[in-house]
């Protein structure tokens, strides 16, 4: 059932205009009676009482009623349904990506990069109750977004995501990890996670990505390590004095690496050779990272001022009526 409140209830003291008007009305209404004596009202007892009798403190009435709903009307009724306590599933997640130069090779359909984007965007759009951040790294690492609720926005962010964003080209995989794990520390959810991708082995970056999973436990965070590549031979583009060539070379992931970070955290290594095969990865983490919490529900407010606005011009028009035409005064 709908509940209706009123985001300005202050304007409801201009009713008080009503106990003036009313009261003048009345002291009105008693010096404008005429009297006349006569020593018997007999003559009158059968005399007919007309229309005009009994309604003529109708347009007073009217006129109440008028201000009264645009009173209402100004103090902006709103419905929305009653808040609850509702169990749903919510937890905080970073998810760290690889934008260095190999993420554009040409084993994922159209390339690495935008077929990871394209199923990151799935992601984070299904976590409807999440905290998501957004770390991303090359030669360095950097904080996309914090973690936020705000999913368009983050959804954005995601689809930006290019290579040569950052100004060192490489596989940093140690400072990405630690750069995630600096924004999700402090966090006060009971399950904190980092979705780590990458489609190399670590040549860059000042921490060791074992040290930052090391760190990553101490804060009780699980990391889940995901590698991304075809095995054997694919397209990589290297840059020519003819503009971006791509030959063929073999994809290199340090699996083990990869697989001691989600183990130290409590994490799972997953390896994704294909884009199919990367969305039924962050599915079985999707499935894996429920964590059940109590949040209010609320319904989105629809304003319900209408009604009111269409009852005060009904009775104004009503009161306008009867004057000019029951009521009216002859000159």
């Amino acid at each position: 059932m709908n509940n209706i409140t009123f985001l300005h209830p202050q304007f409801f003291y201009l009713l008080l205009v009503l106990i003036p008007m009313i009261t003048w009305y009345v002291l009105k209404h008693n010096k404008a009676q005429a009297s006349l004596q006569i020593s018997t009202l007999k003559g009158f007892s059968k005399a007919p009482t007309t229309l005009r009798v009994y309604l003529r403190h109708l347009p007073i009435v009217l006129r109440s009623f008028a201000i009264v709903m645009i009173v209402f009307v100004l103090a902006r009724p709103q419905s929305s349904n009653s808040t609850q306590n509702v169990t749903t599933e919510g937890i905080d997640i970073v998810i760290t990506m690889d934008i260095s130069g190999s993420m554009e090779a040409l084993d994922f359909k159209p390339n690495r990069m935008e077929a990871s984007k394209d199923v990151a965007v799935q992601f984070v759009s299904a976590r409807e109750n999440d905290k998501i951040g957004l770390v991303i790294f090359a030669g360095e690492s950097f904080t996309q977004c914090p973690l936020t609720t705000d999913k368009a926005t983050l959804v954005n962010l995601i689809r930006d995501m290019r290579t040569g964003m950052l100004p060192k080209d490489g596989t940093a995989i140690g400072s990405g990890l630690a750069t995630a794990v600096s924004r999700i520390k402090d966090s006060d959810a009971k399950s904190k996670v980092i979705i780590l991708l990458t489609d190399g082995e670590n040549n860059m970056g000042e921490v060791a990505p074992l040290t930052a999973a090391e760190i990553a436990k101490t804060f009780g965070i699980r990391v889940y390590t995901i590698g991304v590549g075809s095995k054997g031979m694919a397209k990589f583009p290297v840059q020519t004095p003819y503009g971006t060539q791509y030959i063929e070379q073999e994809t290199q992931i340090d699996e083990n690496m990869m697989s001691e970070i989600a183990n130290i955290t409590g994490g799972q290594y997953f390896r994704a050779t294909t884009k199919n095969g990367l969305k039924s990865i962050y599915a079985e983490i999707d499935k894996m990272e429920k964590t059940k919490i109590e949040v209010k529900e609320y319904t989105k407010r629809s304003e319900e001022f209408l009604l009111y606005a269409i009852l005060a011009v009904v009775f104004v028009i009503a009161e306008v009526f009867i004057k000019s035409t029951l009521l009216r005064n002859l000159p």
